[in-house]
């Protein structure tokens, strides 16, 4: 999985914190939430919402920001007039990841907006940031993902005071018509079987029917409570990942002649072909100065090999570092699939998958 894709996954967890928390701000600037009887002698209300673009440190965004009849709300978290905004980054995930108690995320929602607003302003603007966590985490999902990449990101959270980094578990799925979405975030000390079977089963829980691969990076137990939960899914490891791990055994100058020598390996037709690509690649130039590589990819290649049986399209998914240029088709239908029909689901996926590649 790479950077690129996490990176605009979590952007879009930000945008939803981000409007969560202009809401919680209206909430308290009105004297009451959305739905509810107006206060007694209120003369403003909501006057529906703006849009903006706000730079962050991951990229732009696109946020509506709320608005009200009179004119009186200023907002705090990013000011009528400001472009930037720095605040949240890895606190984001901390949060979607049930890394943060409430009390945690009221002290840093309170850091992020300054010791001169409320009590009660905090627990407002708490409140609707809760509200956003809880029904993203529970929120329902396809029930079908051509793709899912398991990986695991390093954290720093704060326990009793104390900062610690810790491993939050990510599933980043990709949808038929080519988007990406994060599909859920776990904190978890011990990774192995059990935990991946609770991933699994709240994946399920939430209306996932099937999986058709499985990318990920020898996270331990996932084997096996993947035979479990979804037997029919091909469990792959992560092409991009073992790309870069060959490129870190160059110096600068030498990786971008290294990673050409490579791609006719993962980019053969077969996996008898990229078998001899490999064997080319060994007995080469780039092979014989970068031994080390030929050697790691022959230690993966039991856990390669399923890759070269999936039609073009699904294994430039799998390997590319951008977005698949896909026209967003009516492959949304998938959603009407019963669980009794995800064979027939699979075979509709993988042929139009192949056909873009």
């Amino acid at each position: 999985m790479t950077a690129e894709a996490i990176n605009a996954a979590t952007l879009a967890l930000k945008k939803a914190l981000i409007e969560r928390a202009l809401g919680g701000e209206m909430n308290h600037h009105l004297g009451y939430p959305p739905g509810a009887a107006k206060p007694v002698n209120a003369t403003n209300q909501r006057n529906g919402k703006g849009a903006k673009t706000v730079l962050t440190e991951d990229g732009p965004i696109r946020i509506e920001v709320p608005r009200d009849r009179d004119g009186s709300f200023e907002p705090i978290l990013i000011p009528k007039h400001e472009r930037r905004f720095t605040g949240f980054d890895d606190k984001i995930v901390a949060m979607y990841a049930r890394g943060m108690t409430v009390r945690e995320i009221q002290g840093f929602l309170l850091e992020q907006y300054g010791t001169e607003v409320s009590p009660d302003f905090i627990s407002s603007v708490t409140d609707e940031v809760m509200a956003e966590v809880t029904a993203w985490q529970a929120r329902p999902l396809e029930p079908m993902y051509p793709v899912v990449f398991f990986d695991a990101l390093r954290v720093k959270i704060r326990e009793d005071t104390v900062v610690r980094n810790k491993a939050v578990y990510l599933a980043l799925g990709v949808l038929p018509d080519g988007t990406r979405e994060i599909l859920g975030l776990w904190i978890e000390n011990t990774e192995g079987a059990k935990f991946w079977m609770k991933v699994f089963n709240d994946l399920k829980t939430r209306g996932v029917h099937d999986i058709l691969i499985a990318v990920t990076d020898g996270l331990k137990g996932m084997p096996e409570a993947l035979a479990a939960v979804f037997p029919a899914t091909t469990l792959q490891t992560c092409i991009v990942h073992l790309i870069r791990n060959s490129l870190d055994y160059a110096s600068w100058k030498d990786r971008r002649g290294l990673a050409a020598a490579i791609k006719p390996i993962y980019a053969a037709p077969s996996a008898e072909a990229a078998q001899a690509e490999l064997d080319a690649f060994a007995d080469g130039p780039w092979g014989q100065k970068f031994p080390t590589v030929s050697s790691a990819w022959r230690n993966a290649w039991d856990r390669v090999i399923p890759f070269f049986a999936f039609p073009p399209g699904v294994r430039k998914i799998i390997y590319t570092t951008d977005e698949m240029h896909k026209s967003r088709t009516a492959l949304r239908s998938f959603a009407m699939f019963a669980p009794q029909a995800t064979v027939s689901a699979r075979c509709l996926i993988w042929g139009a998958t192949a056909s873009t590649g």
